[in-house]
């Protein structure tokens, strides 16, 4: 059983005290305006009656009551709620699971906003895919607007996928005076074995099967209401909320539609109200997260295999808390950091599976009795880290949590410290003549973490895909698909190039890929070269590549490198690309500020700046307005 007092590990010691100091400026800023939001007033009592009577003019006789006294909480729901996505779908009836609860502990709760959620799975190769990144700042404006009115003590953020927690998170941040918790739906059950997904994904892409025969084994994976059971970003997601905690123990990976999922959503609203200044047990999220939060949720994302994404979304999340989080950290980490799960497309097994070997409960046991993480840390729970080794049983209908197994289950899927599946997480940074950018191995066999072959320039997936149907990449190549970054197009994922170069592979080539795109929390078996910062359209290397230049990419040794003569290379002009025709059409023309205001991969590919950094840096003469 893990203990509170296992010491840390000495590297998660030294990155946490390095991000500390890093961020010490920033982060004293952030905490003094949190704490001023605070002292002015966090809830109704500071509006005026005309403002109350708007806010709660459509409220029920009873929460009218309870509204009008100002010792009673009132909590604001955020939701990503709608009906076409089978993730936020199950959300539908949650707010009024929360308002019951809620009016059961005398207090109250009002819907405050929706936030839009796009799904990457629909949007996969298409054009509106390019507003995917971008949704995530969207959710965090839309979560302000719905929290501005300030009537709420509290708030619950119900997400679950890609761009939309990452997105709460940031909001939650910005109003980190408030306590917040996290809320999700879950999982779908299990569908179509992955391998068997997998398998005909590959076939249609060689043209051995039919569309017919693809569709039907997708809608066999994605059956139900609920979250995509791979291991990609959404799932990250969850397993980083508990990592931080910001969910209840146990809560992340429970299916929807079930008993134990509305109990655990009836708990989280009691829970809020405990943690809110009328509730007793003030609890407020800019209190509860800093440094170790961040760095507990690295080391999770690592020890799991996650997504990508959160090399970019971690980085984001993390500055909006007034902390500075590098590529560098992550390396770092993962050094230290094992290998504990082998969920899809790490390996065969979905989330249900890990659920089932031991879940969260197990995960977090080993990581704390190693030292990886940091046990102290404050959570919703009203607890520190310790309790998340327990997980939740119904007896007569009441929640209770009990202490998770100590062993794993099913150590093909989940196994502890002592016998990891790899000693390190398998996420690095590449460094190089080409610019930065990360790449995630935990899928990548051995034999092909190093490819050194002549590069076929792209600046479309299409392209590509048209290439690989022609038969002109039938030979050792590192595909470069260009012009992919945030300023130019985005920064859509490029999933849909994966069974191409999978096909690649099998057939004995080697195979790279290499973007100042995304690839997503699907990145599996081919090395990918991704998130490559400065982009090309931004002055990134990228763009002075020729077809033909030989590349050699060492995921083993952390580089990647053109091989061109330093003179020629240094001498060659940047190419420029003509990208317009990607700037109009699926509202993509709405978000013309958005790729001129972009951050680069590394600094998060945010567009809101880097928050109290950017004015100490104005106090410091450092930057001006005009640059901001």
């Amino acid at each position: 059983m893990a203990q509170a007092s296992t010491p840390l590990n000495a590297t998660v010691q030294q990155v946490t005290q390095r991000i500390r100091e890093r961020s010490a400026e920033r982060r004293a800023l952030y905490e003094e305006r949190m704490a001023d939001q605070h002292q002015r007033g966090v809830h109704r009592a500071e509006l005026s009656c005309g403002n109350l009577a708007h806010g709660f003019a459509a409220c029920g006789a009873e929460d009218k009551d309870s509204l009008k006294l100002m010792n009673s909480a009132n909590l604001g729901i955020i939701s990503s709620y709608n009906d076409m996505l089978s993730a936020h779908q199950p959300l539908e009836t949650f707010p009024e699971t929360i308002k019951a609860a809620a009016r059961a502990m005398g207090s109250t709760a009002q819907f405050a906003g929706g936030v839009p959620a796009m799904c990457d799975g629909v949007t996969q190769g298409q054009p509106g895919m390019e507003l995917s990144l971008f949704s995530r700042d969207v959710i965090a404006m839309a979560t302000a607007v719905g929290l501005s009115h300030n009537m709420f003590d509290a708030a619950l953020y119900l997400g679950v996928c890609d761009k939309i927690v990452p997105g709460l998170f940031i909001a939650a941040a910005r109003f980190g005076h408030l306590p917040a918790m996290f809320v999700p739906a879950g999982p779908m059950p299990s569908g179509l074995p992955n391998k068997e997904k997998a398998r005909i994904r590959q076939l249609f892409a060689e043209g051995k099967a039919s569309r017919e025969d693809l569709l039907e084994a997708e809608s066999a994976s994605y059956h139900s209401p609920g979250t995509c059971t791979f291991y990609g970003t959404a799932n990250s997601n969850q397993l980083m909320m508990e990592m931080m905690g910001l969910h209840l123990p146990g809560t992340s990976f429970v299916n929807p539609g079930t008993e134990m999922r509305e109990a655990l959503t009836r708990f989280a609203t009691e829970q809020a109200v405990r943690n809110t200044e009328p509730g007793g047990d003030y609890r407020p999220f800019y209190k509860q997260i800093d440094e170790r939060a961040i760095v507990n949720a690295v080391v999770g994302l690592l020890a799991s295999g996650g997504s990508t994404n959160h090399t970019m979304h971690l980085v984001a999340m993390a500055a909006a808390a007034g902390i500075t989080l590098t590529w560098d950290d992550f390396t770092e980490l993962s050094a230290v950091t094992p290998s504990l799960m082998q969920v899809y497309p790490n390996g065969q097994a979905d989330i249900n599976h890990f659920q089932a070997a031991g879940g969260m409960a197990y995960l977090i046991r080993e990581l704390l009795g190693a030292g990886l993480i940091h046990g102290d840390i404050p959570t919703v729970f009203g607890t520190d880290m310790t309790a998340y080794t327990r997980e939740p049983f119904l007896e007569d209908g009441q929640l209770v949590w009990r202490e998770g197994p100590q062993e794993s289950l099913d150590t093909e899927v989940l196994r502890g410290v002592a016998e990891p599946f790899a000693p390190t997480g398998g996420l690095t940074v590449l460094d190089g003549n080409l610019g930065r950018g990360v790449i995630k191995v935990s899928a990548v066999a051995e034999e092909h973490r190093v490819v050194e072959a002549p590069v076929k320039l792209f600046e479309d997936q299409n392209e590509m895909k048209a290439a690989f149907e022609a038969g002109e990449l039938d030979r050792d190549v590192i595909a470069v698909v260009r012009f992919q970054g945030p300023k130019a197009n985005g920064m859509p994922e490029l999933h849909k190039l994966t069974p191409y170069l999978g096909v690649l592979q099998d057939r004995g080539y080697q195979v790279a890929l290499v973007t100042d795109g995304r690839m997503s929390g699907a990145s599996g078996k081919v090395p990918a070269a991704i998130h490559m910062s400065p982009e090309a359209l931004d002055g990134g290397p990228l763009a002075k590549l020729r077809d033909g230049d030989v590349v050699r990419l060492d995921a083993n040794a952390g580089t990647l490198e053109a091989r061109v003569d330093a003179h020629v290379w240094a001498d060659r002009a940047q190419y420029v690309a003509e990208l317009d025709h990607y700037h109009v059409g699926l509202g993509r023309e709405l978000f013309a500020g958005f790729r001129h205001l972009a951050m680069r991969g590394e600094e998060g590919a945010g567009v809101f700046g880097g928050f109290e950094a950017d004015d100490l840096a104005r106090q410091a003469g450092q930057i001006h307005d005009e640059d901001a």
